[in-house]
This record gives structure tokens, sequence and C-alpha cells, in this order.
């Protein structure tokens, strides 16, 4: 059985990253159209939009802050105007600062992760689920983390963005099923990205015992995950937040 998204439109936001480019390709791979979203790095997005139309399908970079309602709305008009109304979003943009605990944390880093996880996650629906609502039809994906379970030291910005949009993305879940749109969570572990392959730090032993797998994600494993949720194979799947860490943590009943 394959997974065949051919002729939809998908937008991967931070679709010029580390986890992006993989996720980017990988829905190529499966026939979709992209645009690419980027923040700074123009000419990375720019060589992985000429990768992907030489799959043979078609791809646009487009620059936005994804924490600003008028760049999205700019990203949206552009994309709408050069390839049409998406059928999938896959918000996968995040920005990180340096993990330290409650106390020390700087509150602008608080205000960021809720623009960043949250706002994205609202913004995007906002501009791009209408016209998934008139067409009956779409797919809602965001990248989350395995954190927001875990709950561990120094992570409380990262956590707080990560679990607000969780919520946002549940309620919106149930708002939207009835017009056939799903909407699911892709909750990776520590993943293992092209820097760990080119650094030689695949290897995370003491993260590694933990896990039942005993292994690291890789970031194919992540992008695997998200064209599953893309597709028709998971058309009655919403409203997941999916752990794809090997064990390492699992949500219960």
């Amino acid at each position: 059985m394959k997974i065949d998204i051919s002729g939809q439109l998908a937008v991967v936001t931070g679709g010029s990253g580390q986890l992006g480019r993989v996720i980017v390709r990988t829905l190529a791979e499966c026939g979709a159209n992209i645009a690419i979203h980027y923040l700074n790095s123009q000419q990375k997005a720019a060589e992985l939009a000429e990768q992907v139309k030489a799959m043979g399908v078609k791809a646009v970079a487009v620059q936005a802050d994804i924490s600003d309602e008028a760049s999205v709305v700019a990203m949206h008009s552009t994309i709408v105007e050069q390839m049409g109304d998406p059928d999938i979003i896959v918000n996968n943009a995040v920005t990180q600062y340096k993990w330290t605990s409650v106390l020390e944390q700087p509150l602008a880093d608080y205000e960021s992760q809720f623009r960043t996880c949250v706002l994205q996650n609202v913004l995007m629906a906002k501009l791009f689920v209408p016209a998934m609502i008139r067409k009956n039809h779409g797919r809602v994906i965001a990248i989350n983390t395995e954190c927001a379970m875990q709950n561990s030291v120094n992570q409380s910005a990262y956590v707080s963005g990560k679990r607000g949009m969780d919520g946002m993305l549940r309620v919106l879940a149930k708002e939207v099923g009835r017009h056939n749109i799903t909407v699911n969570q892709v909750a990776p572990g520590w993943t293992i990205s092209d820097n760990d392959r080119e650094n030689n730090t695949q290897v995370q032993e003491q993260y590694e015992a933990q896990i039942p797998m005993r292994r690291r994600v890789e970031d194919i494993d992540i992008a695997n995950t998200v064209a599953f949720l893309a597709s028709d194979l998971a058309r009655f799947i919403s409203g997941v937040y999916l752990p794809v860490c090997g064990g390492n943590v699992m949500p219960t009943i």
C-alpha cells in the first residue's frame, strides 16, 4: 500500500530547516506540490524548491515570520496566488531559546514560545482552513514534542508553548471534523538530523538507555508519520497527539 497524495498542495512551515527539509522531500515523493516556508534561509529554501521540482511536482519558497499576523497573511496570499488553496498544512516551525529554570527564564522567552507555537497554529488555521471547509477536505498536522509530556526541568518555556498548542489543536479538531478535516500532532523524540550525521553525534547513550527501542528517532521517521497523516490512509484519525519516540513517552487512557 503506497502513500499517494498526488496533486495535493502542502504548506510546510520551517520547511528550510533540518526536519522541515526531510518533511518537504517526503511529501514531494508522495506526489504533493509544496509551498516551502522559511524565515531567514532563503538560499536553502530556494535550493530545496529546485530539488522538489526535479521530482516532478510544483514548489515555491515563501518567506514569513510565523509569529506575526501580517507576515503570515502575506504568505497566505502569495501561496494562493501562485499555487492555489492548500489541502495540507504542516506547522513545523518553532523558535527555541536557552533552556533554564523557571526562576531564570526571561519572560520574553515565554511570550515568544506562545507566539511561535500557539499563535502560529491559530494563524495557519484562520488563513488556510476556510478553503479546506469549502472543499470539504483537509489535513492540519502540527509538530509537537515528547517534552510536552515529560515536563523536565529547564524546559518550562518550550513546554508551555507546546502544551498550549495541544489544547488549541484539540479544540480545532472538534470544530472542523464535520468538514472532513483532520487535525493531528506528531511528537518527536530527540531526533537525529543531518547535523548529527555530519558531527557524528547520533548516539546519545544516556538518553537512549531510557527508550524501549534503545535508539533515537530519525528525521525520516517523523516525515513518514507526517505523510501518513496527510494521506487518506489516516482519513478517520483526528485529535491525536502521536509520539514518535520509540516508546519514550506513552500517552495513557
